[in-house]
């Protein structure tokens, strides 16, 4: 009998050994963790609260430290039968709810056949009913232009009853594996409800995976995924034909480091252009942002006498001060200057609702003709060996089928700005703003956001960013006014790959870090490969088009 009845229940709120579970823990926790909780939060509470009475606001604080220190002791006495119960009961809930989500599967399964057999028959008597009403237009009207207008109706009406026919089968279909659906998310629940709210790993891989499935859709799939899946395709045959070509392995560890050691000193200015695309807006300064600090930088840290003349002055030998000044001195001003010029920028689109296209071109050129009046379009040499080789240089791994592998130091910075961008965006109010803003200005406006505060913060930090970038490139190059030609659209093209819209609002870091990836890859790749530079730049310039053109799809279906 007992057999019976648990075969029988279709919820787990049925089942009275689960409702015996429940309320045991209910009640061992009442008076233990939940009074803990609560009390801790009244305790905050109060504690914020100006309008209380500081007598009273004293008073209450008291009883809540005793209430408190009581709960804990209640709880402290209660864990071990707390955690024997809840182990037991979410080991009996997982017994259970495989039987209980088999049954409401097949019973939501018969109902979706029986939808599906009535939905053909409907639309069998729909095209009936519309092909017997044709032919009685057809019998009734001799005029040809009253009966082209007849039929014509005929044949809409006939398309909207097979429109709405076919929306009632989805609906019912989409309620049945909604049912299906919850019997699943009902057994996590229940569980974590036994937990104690306390989630499990194999648990969240399980829901996320039922819900992909339950929401997946090819055409949606392949609208956000198909550009990432060509690229992936792409790099598998570049895999296979670079050894056909005679152009060696390409995916070795040795080529990969290569990628991310490229890929580093870029993924500064993409972390810093992707705040301002975010914003729905855009940075062609970029490049000049990175000659400005790779050239200060580069003054900064040449050994002995400068062999470039700054607007005419007697040139500078830097080499006289210490070198971990000299180094912090090149990182702070590449960083100032870089902040400088993208501040002003920033300014402009914030107070005159100019467009960043309009003020950081302005910027660009800027700093283009200073740099190249400054310094003659001359390189500032190379930057002191010792130096290069600490912050720039690669650390030996050891060595590996016949090759010595070694890991470029210029990777580990990349990684702290990308966990350094990651917490800004995700983890500060100003993260939030920024979401906010480049959504809808106007409603963030309305909700007490500054707007330009926020705008012009986003400039500051992208040329911290840009600051940073550039004197770590630096160390890669000799420094010249032309260093950074194209970085902006490098940079700008990564974000969008990346995900994060030209629309504004919508993002993440991770996605121009891939971004940045897949690019300085694809160049590489096709390098490698012995593919002409100026073919290169007709794959760029389809990867972007393809991108914007997806993004844009993604935004007018979203409107």
């Amino acid at each position: 009998m007992a057999e019976k009845e648990v075969y029988e229940i279709m919820s787990l709120e049925e089942d009275v050994k689960v409702q015996q579970y429940s309320e045991q823990l209910r009640a061992l926790r009442e008076n233990g963790v939940r009074k803990l909780a609560d009390c801790k939060l009244e305790l905050a509470a109060i504690k914020k609260n100006k309008l209380i009475d500081d007598d009273i606001r004293t008073r209450r604080i008291e009883e809540l430290q005793k209430e408190i220190l009581d709960a804990k002791k209640v709880a402290e006495e209660n864990k071990a039968q707390i955690a024997s119960i809840s182990k037991e009961a979410v080991a009996y809930v997982n017994s259970i709810s495989k039987g209980i989500e088999a049954r409401v599967a097949e019973k939501q399964n018969k109902r979706m056949a029986g939808a599906k057999a009535f939905y053909e028959k409907e639309v069998a008597k729909i095209k009936a009913d519309g092909l017997k009403r044709e032919e009685d237009v057809k019998a009734r009207i001799s005029d040809p232009q009253e009966l082209k207008s007849e039929l014509e109706i005929c044949r809409y009406e006939l398309k909207s009853a097979l429109y709405d026919s076919k929306n009632r089968f989805e609906d019912q279909l989409d309620k049945s594996k909604a049912i299906k659906h919850q019997a699943f998310v009902d057994h996590i629940q229940k569980n974590r409800e036994f937990r104690n709210g306390k989630d499990n790993f194999i648990e969240n891989t399980q829901m996320k995976w039922k819900n992909f499935i339950r929401n997946f859709k090819a055409s949606s799939f392949f609208l956000a995924n198909g550009l990432y899946i060509a690229i992936v395709i792409f790099f598998i045959v570049c895999i296979i034909a670079a050894p056909l070509v005679g152009s060696g392995n390409l995916f070795s560890l040795p080529n990969i480091f290569t990628i991310l050691e490229q890929a580093s000193t870029r993924m500064f200015y993409a972390l810093g252009v992707a705040g301002l695309i975010l914003l729905a807006g855009t940075d062609l300064s970029i490049g000049r942002m990175v000659a400005l600090g790779s050239v200060t930088t580069g003054l900064i840290l040449h050994p002995g006498m400068n062999i470039v003349s700054l607007f005419g002055l007697p040139t500078w030998n830097f080499s006289g001060i210490p070198m971990f000044w000299r180094v912090l001195m090149a990182l702070v001003l590449s960083i100032a200057l870089c902040v400088l010029f993208s501040s002003i920028a920033g300014f402009f689109t914030a107070r005159f609702k100019m467009h960043p296209f309009i003020s950081t071109m302005a910027m660009q050129l800027i700093i283009y003709g200073t740099l190249f009046y400054g310094t003659s379009g001359t390189p500032v040499g190379s930057i002191d060996s010792s130096i290069r080789s600490l912050i720039g240089g690669r650390w030996t791994l050891g060595v590996l089928g016949g090759q010595i592998i070694t890991f470029p130091k210029l990777i580990i910075p990349a990684v702290i700005a990308i966990i350094v961008a990651w917490l800004i965006w995700n983890k500060t109010t100003f993260g939030k703003n920024m979401y906010a803003v480049g959504g809808n200005s106007e409603a963030a406006a309305v909700s007490g956001i500054s707007v330009f505060k926020v705008t012009v913060l986003v400039f500051v930090m992208a040329g911290v960013f840009y600051g940073c970038g550039s004197f770590l490139e630096a160390f890669r190059a000799n420094a010249s006014a032309g260093t950074g030609q194209g970085y902006e659209m490098d940079a700008i093209a990564a974000c969008v790959v990346g995900g994060i819209s030209f629309n504004g609002g919508i993002g993440k870091i991770g996605g121009a870090a891939i971004g940045v990836i897949i690019f300085t890859s694809l160049t590489y790749c096709l390098t490698f490969l012995g593919i002409d530079t100026n073919l290169q730049f007709v794959f760029k310039g389809i990867i972007i088009l393809a991108a914007v053109s997806l993004d844009s799809i993604k935004y007018l279906k979203k409107k």
